[in-house]
């Protein structure tokens, strides 16, 4: 890494450990939301849901019907905590994200969820800027985007695009929404671009300050969060391998699916938090389950007898439930589903916080005493 360009970023970056946002220019409802997050982590933990208010098992959003709606709502009776949404193809200038989201309705979908209550986190899917393929072609490029390589210029044109979308996140009153940014995930696996397989750690930990200092630095965004999640890790230094730094992160995350069956899954949930909160504690971050689902075969009790011990206790400030895209790809539980009862069961444990509870959960430590006593009642 370019030591002199690591110098000139860290200018308008807080120093680690102080349990403050990266960014020393971080508008006060960026702020006001790390707070939150605090706060809900000492109260239990945010369920999450991807694309939760665009489209659901048979169903997508039409403006026509006036349709604000989740699955989740659907069989539990109240929204998820927290939206994820996805910016990939933002770059090449499209009208839809790669799952056919329009960025329009994304931006009112935020607006919506934001006026609610609720908490965004966006990922970025992007292509590979070297050969244009997907996010999941492999093809070496990270070395042709940093400052000097062959694609740099492509480069950031496409990161001004995204700072286009960000800065277009607008609430009713014009102030900037704060939002969770969370690019590059599960860099520890080979199955993206910017992944182990394809870059070195010293490649990706430049991609990372210099997409950063783009952001921050040229184009004035700060109303992000940033958040770094690998894939299921097996070691404190395999989390360490492509962590840029505590001056470049603001959140500690891991994504963990169930490929392997509940016993395995249960394992890698535990064990994985376990390391992370070591590592959060000592960097004074909060941390997440930044995505999870079942990918085996749904049973009725899965949400009470293996997710639930998973992250019970763990310390997560939130866990994502990935996207409900159709009947034989969906994370999130619709009504009809053999496992909806136990949802509905997993919702009334007290620490399981939805768009309600999180309401009453601000910046300030007066707030526990309030979810609390709404829990009671």
């Amino acid at each position: 890494m370019n030591a002199c360009h690591t110098l000139r970023i860290t200018t308008d970056l807080s120093a680690p450990k102080d349990g403050k946002l990266i960014d020393k220019k971080a508008s006060p409802e960026t702020v006001a939301l790390l707070e939150q997050l605090k706060q809900i982590s000492k109260n239990g933990f945010a369920i999450g849901h991807q694309d939760a208010t665009a489209y659901g098992v048979n169903w997508r959003y039409k403006d026509s019907l006036n349709a604000y709606w989740s699955d989740i709502k659907d069989v539990a009776g109240d929204y998820p905590a927290v939206y994820g949404f996805d910016l990939g193809h933002i770059e090449l200038g499209s009208d839809h994200n790669l799952d056919t989201v329009s960025f329009d309705l994304m931006r009112d979908l935020i607006r919506k969820a934001s006026a609610k209550g609720g908490i965004i986190t966006l990922s970025w899917h992007l292509n590979n800027p070297t050969t244009d393929g997907s996010s999941w072609d492999t093809s070496r490029s990270v070395q042709d985007i940093l400052k000097g390589g062959s694609k740099r210029e492509k480069y950031e044109l496409w990161v001004s695009r995204l700072a286009d979308f960000l800065n277009s996140l607008e609430d009713f009153n014009g102030r900037k929404i704060p939002v969770i940014f969370r690019p590059f995930h599960e860099m520890n696996g080979s199955w993206f671009w910017w992944g182990a397989g394809s870059s070195t750690s010293d490649e990706y930990k430049a991609l990372w300050v210099e997409t950063l200092s783009l952001l921050i630095n040229k184009h004035n965004i700060h109303h992000l969060i940033y958040a770094y999640s690998p894939n299921t890790i097996n070691s404190e230094n395999e989390f360490n391998r492509f962590y840029p730094g505590d001056r470049y992160v603001d959140i500690l995350g891991v994504d963990i699916y169930n490929h392997n069956g509940d016993e395995a899954f249960v394992k890698d949930v535990t064990e994985n938090l376990k390391i992370i909160k070591k590592l959060a504690e000592e960097k004074n971050k909060i941390f997440a389950l930044t995505e999870t689902g079942n990918t085996k075969k749904p049973t009725a009790d899965w949400w009470t007898r293996v997710l639930y011990p998973s992250v019970k206790d763990s310390g997560i400030t939130w866990l994502l439930l990935w996207r409900n895209a159709r009947p034989n790809h969906y994370f999130a539980p619709f009504l009809g589903i053999i496992s909806e009862q136990d949802f509905i069961l997993f919702k009334s444990f007290k620490d399981t916080l939805f768009l309600n509870e999180i309401n009453l959960i601000k910046s300030s430590p007066s707030s526990q005493k309030n979810l609390s006593n709404q829990q009671e009642q």
